[in-house]
């Protein structure tokens, strides 16, 4: 045999497989680089899509990313396949939902995994999650909210939340139509309706819906936050301001509530008041939205925190480059009306 064979013959041929890439996906996530975890992680699923060990580590990167929604989409998925086996599951979800502000939510997983691992890896984390949640404000209106509905809503929540984010709106509006059929109880389908309504184009029959909802619960902040929007929008100044003072000393627990209401006061225009909400975020549990980005940039521009705006932005590009990067900054328009 030739030297030029031998050579050849000691050559073994070396095809990544799906357990290389979750390898070096766990050893970037140990160094937290997440972005770099998500690369090798996807190209573990990849290679084989229904790997549950793989999907739940991608869900604990999105995790730590703020990227809630795509977490709870992949530990749903594993839970449907093989839910028996990762009952870690369970708690997973409770900790998303609960930084989501979806409290009733959280109490039902954090509730499923004590009933199914009593004495689990996290049994004592989905105690004290409980417990904290016992203490946590829900608002009167989703009191009613049966927690033994069907796992179906999860779907229907991410989805809206995707086309919401994206101003998707005759799509979000579709989804949000018929999560009303079938789950009329779940308020918060009811007022993302009214706003994906409002932007669609229909604004007098949203403000319609929107004002006899908040008659009849006057202690509904959505409802209050949806009125300051719209009658911005609609060049209503003193409806907005009397709407907006409600909001002025409200101070709402839940993150996602906090965001919500931080955007809203940099819509109508009230940057201060935007700004004083914006710097106490957690910006761990809210960067997986692409209008924290748009709202805090546009709020840091105008208030001459100029560096901090494209700072801000280009982050926010980053995270959500299918989003936001085809989009002008914010204050585009801004800086154009001065020239």
């Amino acid at each position: 045999m030739s030297k030029q064979n031998q050579r050849e013959n000691k050559i073994i041929p070396f095809i990544p497989e799906g357990d290389f890439y979750f390898s070096k996906g766990i050893e970037a996530f140990k160094k937290r680089k997440f972005d770099l975890s998500l690369k090798w992680l996807h190209k573990a699923m990849e290679e084989n899509p229904k790997n549950p060990l793989y999907m739940c580590q991608a869900s604990v990167v999105h995790t730590e990313t703020g990227a809630y929604h795509l977490a709870n989409q992949l530990l749903t998925r594993v839970l449907s396949n093989d839910g028996d086996h990762y009952v870690d599951c369970y708690y997973l979800l409770a900790n998303n939902y609960a930084h989501l502000g979806l409290l009733q939510d959280a109490v039902k997983y954090a509730t499923l995994y004590l009933e199914k691992a009593p004495d689990g890896d996290f049994s004592e984390d989905a105690e004290d999650l409980l417990d904290i949640l016992d203490f946590t404000e829900i608002e009167d209106e989703e009191e009613d909210w049966m927690m033994d509905e069907e796992d179906d809503l999860l779907i229907y929540q991410e989805s809206v939340f995707y086309h919401l984010e994206r101003q998707e709106w005759e799509e979000a509006l579709v989804l949000l139509e018929e999560m009303i059929a079938l789950y009329p109880d779940f308020i918060q389908a009811h007022h993302e309706y009214r706003y994906a309504l409002f932007f669609h184009g229909d604004r007098q029959r949203a403000i319609e819906l929107e004002t006899n909802h908040f008659i009849e619960n006057p202690k509904s902040l959505y409802s209050l936050m949806n009125l300051v929007i719209f009658h911005k929008y609609e060049q209503n100044i003193k409806e907005m301001t009397d709407y907006l003072n409600m909001l002025q000393n409200i101070y709402p627990l839940v993150e996602q509530q906090k965001l919500k209401m931080a955007i809203t006061f940099a819509q109508a225009g009230s940057y201060e008041e935007a700004w004083n909400r914006f710097k106490v975020l957690r910006k761990s549990q809210v960067k997986g939205h692409p209008s924290f980005y748009k709202w805090y940039s546009m709020t840091a521009y105008i208030l001459n925190k100029q560096d901090l705006a494209q700072e801000l932005w280009k982050e926010g590009c980053r995270q959500h480059r299918h989003v936001l990067k085809q989009d002008l900054p914010p204050w585009t328009d801004i800086v154009n009306q001065t020239k």
